[in-house]
């Protein structure tokens, strides 16, 4: 006789695949039908019962298995897993503080002292016209006017969202299904490791060199067919790389070859000292690339701009409909205003040298300390270390917050890094350094360097 958990499984399987099997169990469990803990039966009896081959039934385990959604735990069997409540799990490990610090380095913000003044743009919003429906254009002409002017490709279109983890949110939910795989950085950005496992795909992590992102080792991940990769072209967060051209070429040669779709996170924009670039300069059809404007004219405007090709932006901007619908128009007015205003270039163009200046003073310092670090953009260091705890414990016990290194890592094995915000760090980089560069060499219990 049929278990009635099977009936439960049969009665909604809509389609004889791994897929529909996947489907058909997360239906089950969103139903209250399949409770966590709950113990499937064997492979064949479940082949047996839903009338398909016991391949089939194992490829759709193992969607869930890589999704989170059961566990497979050898002759114990195959039960339902726990409910993870979704949510920045890696983001908050990166800024869980224990204590107040003296200095806090741990936070990847931009000095709000940098800026540039917001006044003007505002006082010009009283002269300018509102928008009054909600069929007005969702975006201003005149800004993206302007974007296509500094783009560092010929986009077919450009739309602009509420910062770049939206543009990421609408990429994954319009473009990635349950259980894909993805490629990513490692190192990579924990709120993008977050937002994917939210999203229920697979990710495969490809190691980042002084270039940018490995080609041999993304040549390899493309072995699984993943449906997207994610990658930052400038100051990658956390290691400072940016994409060199050459790499860029390079790796798209490589998508080209699979047609697979690229989403390209420049988050730090106008504020990165290497110059822009996008491997939509070689493969515009396969790519998204999303520019943010937070770092470079402040983080509160909520604004960035998106590029790609039409059949991909209307998948965006189609599932934007459901919700946001479209990014303030007054807020676009502001930043229309800010990137023709002379001063506000001059004042961002400054912020771009001075994060140049006290990153290059802060590896200046850590060098001549004997502990070496890649990357030459942005306003983070990602540092080595002998032992992760160990040197953040010592750090926090001298008043300084770093990030640990951990919630970055993809790859199986120890990260021992931690991420130092030194685009924070105004002065006193050679005291700092010294600070950090013992903590780097900081063991795990003696506390001997």
């Amino acid at each position: 006789m049929p278990e009635p958990l099977l009936i439960s499984i049969e009665e909604r399987l809509e389609e004889a695949s791994a897929r529909g099997i996947a489907d058909a169990v997360t239906r089950a469990m969103r139903d209250g039908v399949l409770a966590p803990g709950t113990k499937l039966p064997p492979i064949r009896t479940v082949a047996a019962q839903l009338q398909l081959s016991p391949t089939t039934v194992s490829a759709g385990w193992a969607l869930l298995t890589r999704s989170g959604v059961i566990n497979t735990d050898g002759r114990r069997g195959t039960t339902i897993a726990a409910i993870r409540a979704p949510g920045p799990a890696r983001y908050r490990r990166t800024l869980q503080r224990h204590t107040a610090f003296d200095l806090d380095l741990s936070t990847g913000v931009p000095d709000p002292d940098l800026l540039p003044e917001l006044s003007t743009a505002f006082s010009q919003l009283r002269a300018a016209p509102f928008p009054g429906s909600y069929l007005d254009d969702p975006v201003l002409p005149e800004l993206v006017e302007l974007l296509h002017a500094d783009w560092p490709y010929k986009a077919e279109g450009i739309t602009v969202v509420d910062g770049a983890m939206d543009a990421l949110d609408l990429a994954a939910t319009a473009l990635l299904r349950f259980g894909d795989r993805v490629v990513v950085e490692h190192p990579c950005f924990p709120p993008l490791l977050d937002l994917l496992e939210a999203t229920g795909v697979e990710v495969v992590g490809v190691p980042v060199d002084g270039e940018g992102m490995s080609v041999a080792g993304l040549t390899q991940a493309l072995a699984v067919s993943p449906a997207a990769v994610f990658l930052q072209p400038r100051a990658q967060n956390p290691t400072g790389v940016s994409l060199t051209t050459g790499r860029a070429s390079d790796l798209a040669a490589v998508l080209r070859t699979v047609g697979t779709c690229v989403i390209e996170d420049d988050s730090a924009g106008a504020v990165a000292a290497t110059a822009d670039i996008s491997l939509g300069r070689w493969i515009p059809q396969q790519t998204l690339h999303v520019r943010s404007f937070s770092k470079s004219h402040g983080p509160d405007l909520r604004l960035a701009a998106v590029s790609g090709p039409a059949p991909l932006l209307t998948k965006l901007v189609g599932r934007r409909q459901l919700g946001q619908g479209w990014t303030s128009r007054l807020l676009q007015r502001v930043l229309a205003t800010l990137l023709g205003d002379k001063r506000a270039i001059r004042r961002v163009a400054h912020a771009r040298d001075e994060y140049a200046r006290r990153r290059a003073a802060f590896v200046h310092e850590l060098a001549a300390r004997g502990v070496e670090v890649g990357g030459s953009d942005g306003i983070n260091v990602w540092v080595p270390v002998r032992d992760e705890s160990a040197a953040l414990l010592r750090l926090a016990s001298q008043g300084i917050g770093v990030a640990p290194g951990s919630p970055f890592g993809v790859l199986p094995g120890p990260v021992n890094h931690i991420r130092v915000t030194v685009g924070l760090l105004t002065d006193g980089h050679a005291d700092v350094a010294e600070s950090i560069a013992a903590a780097a060499g900081t063991g795990a219990w003696t506390g001997a360097r």
